[in-house]
């Protein structure tokens, strides 16, 4: 297969197809002359699949500034624990792994079978990535990393997709095979995600999959309170961006006690050792 080749976008439906949308906002916020955000595999990958991505609506911000919270909270559990595995969740067309440099690293890619089949005729093979194809839920993935040598576990853009059981029977298990890991995932509040029960139009041509769990910062904080194993739960707030994105103001604000469970959140939880 050559470069110029397109690769049809449309076997994916449902949540599946919700990839393409993280992967429109990542490629177009690198495209853009005044971004920080350099992923120039999201942009290739983007160009390579034939798909109408402005179903999608207007681009935005928030998952490029999603993922670069990410590469910096691998980055610094890396740092601590140069052998550990990373797994990331429902990855889908996520290039995370290209973004870090860390071409040593174990990596283990946990997505529905279509899902990983696109990965594999888009993406370029590496030595130390394994692909599972099951569903996240499918705790047949735990057997694989060594708790040993340290568990990063990624959950980006997948847990809203869940209901609440099986997101907090998820962490549970996670806290309990993976002491001294780390679980990083992201969150909308709960009057979005009724919305999103609703039906929730992002464009004449497109509504969102229904997104059944929510959390708040002030919930997600509670967490260690309420599961055990979990050691601490902290809120992430993404680098800044471009223009408003990028106000002090707003930030600041962002992380108001009341203000902060309006918004999406992304939070870290760390596992307590053994």
């Amino acid at each position: 297969m050559t470069t110029e080749e397109k690769i049809d976008g449309a076997a994916l439906d449902g949540v599946a197809a919700t990839c393409l949308w993280t992967l429109r906002n990542r490629a177009e916020e690198s495209i853009h002359p005044g971004s920080s955000f350099d992923d120039p595999l999201a942009e290739r990958l983007y160009r390579r699949i034939d798909y109408d991505f402005e179903r999608f609506g207007r681009p935005s911000q928030s998952h490029p500034l999603r993922a670069l919270a990410l590469d910096l909270a691998i980055r610094a559990y890396l740092d601590r624990h140069p052998e550990a595995t990373v797994v990331a969740l429902g990855e889908g067309l996520q290039t995370t792994y290209w973004r870090l440099g860390r071409p040593g690293v174990d990596w283990l890619t946990v997505d529905l079978p279509p899902v990983i089949d696109l990965r594999r005729r888009l993406l370029p093979p590496e030595p130390r990535m394994t692909a599972i194809p099951v569903s996240a839920l499918d705790h047949s993935w735990m057997d694989v990393p060594d708790p040993a040598r340290g568990v990063f576990i990624s959950a980006e853009g997948l847990f809203m997709y869940l209901e609440r059981d099986q997101v907090m029977s998820l962490i549970t298990e996670c806290a309990a095979r993976f002491p001294a890991g780390q679980l990083f995932f992201d969150s909308i509040p709960p009057a979005f995600s009724r919305r999103t029960m609703k039906g929730y139009r992002m464009s004449d041509r497109y509504i969102a999959p229904p997104m059944p769990f929510g959390l708040t910062v002030s919930a997600a904080a509670r967490l260690p309170a309420r599961i055990p194993g979990v050691a601490t739960a902290e809120d992430l707030q993404p680098p800044p961006g471009r223009r408003a994105w990028r106000s002090r103001t707003l930030r600041r604000i962002a992380a108001l006690p009341g203000p902060r469970d309006l918004r999406p959140s992304v939070t870290l939880l760390t596992f307590a050792p053994c």
